[in-house]
């Protein structure tokens, strides 16, 4: 029988949120906030909670401040392992060839910063047959534009990762589902890609149940309806905030 405690944990955290800017050109998407968390500490609290205990987190885009977030954390310091991938980012499959050394051997269990979901790894791990790559799902359809909330990556396929930026469909899944080698696991879990500003917010509006998310240490003296306010972030006197994301350098962005 497979458990959580025989896979390593990766939480993929490298990239460059080209899609979230201007959001992303204060802080790498990893580290925006959706309802009381950042990203990667909910893609690290879901690995946790499914009883993973080596976790790792690749870093590229802003990687200092994900390192100084991780690795100054009460709650992650000392627990989880900082992959940093430089000049250039890995991809999903570069990643784990990059942590081959770390991983030892072992089955990665691979979660997203990118999203925002209620979806467990343990389902994943629990359905794993134990040397098949697998997938866990939201939905009934996997595909190139599946919402995959987690998967497993055997050591054996890990092994095979070639060095250099590459991704796991192309590495991994494509041919392995083609083949019907690739077990998938279906969700009805929530799952909310954080690529846009749109999509973000609405994440923010479904984690927070629709109240305004206010980041610590920010100043509202005006009013914020359905809006994420981030940490240090001001709402001037006067000010009417709709459907709007206020970062802490100032800037505001309107979701319409």
């Amino acid at each position: 029988m497979v458990v959580a405690e025989d896979l390593a944990g990766v939480v993929l955290a490298a990239g460059r949120g080209s899609r979230l800017r201007p959001l992303t050109l204060e802080r790498p998407k990893a580290l925006c906030p959706v309802g009381p968390d950042l990203l990667v500490d909910w893609a690290l609290d879901r690995l946790e909670r499914s009883g993973t205990v080596a976790v790792a987190v690749n870093a590229h885009h802003g990687a200092d401040a994900l390192v100084a977030h991780v690795g100054g954390s009460a709650r992650w310091s000392g627990r989880v392992h900082l992959s940093v991938e430089a000049p250039v980012a890995l991809g999903t499959a570069g990643a784990l060839h990059h942590l081959s050394d770390w991983l030892d051997g072992r089955p990665a269990l691979v979660v997203n910063a990118d999203a925002w979901t209620t979806a467990d790894p343990a389902v994943l791990v629990a359905a794993w047959n134990g040397h098949s790559p697998a997938v866990l799902v939201a939905g009934d359809e996997f595909g190139p534009s599946a919402a995959v909330a987690a998967a497993v990556v055997p050591a054996d396929l890990i092994a095979q990762l070639p060095e250099g930026p590459s991704g796991l469909w192309q590495q991994v899944w494509e041919r392995q589902h083609a083949e019907g080698n690739l077990q998938v696991v279906s969700t009805d879990a929530t799952f909310i890609d954080c690529g846009t500003p749109a999509r973000y917010l609405y994440a923010n509006m479904v984690a927070s149940g629709g109240s305004t998310v206010i980041g610590d240490g920010a100043r509202m003296d005006g009013v914020a309806h359905r809006s994420v306010i981030w940490p240090g972030a001001v709402v001037s006197t006067g000010e009417v905030l709709v459907d709007a994301i206020r970062t802490g350098g100032g800037r505001t962005v309107l979701v319409r």
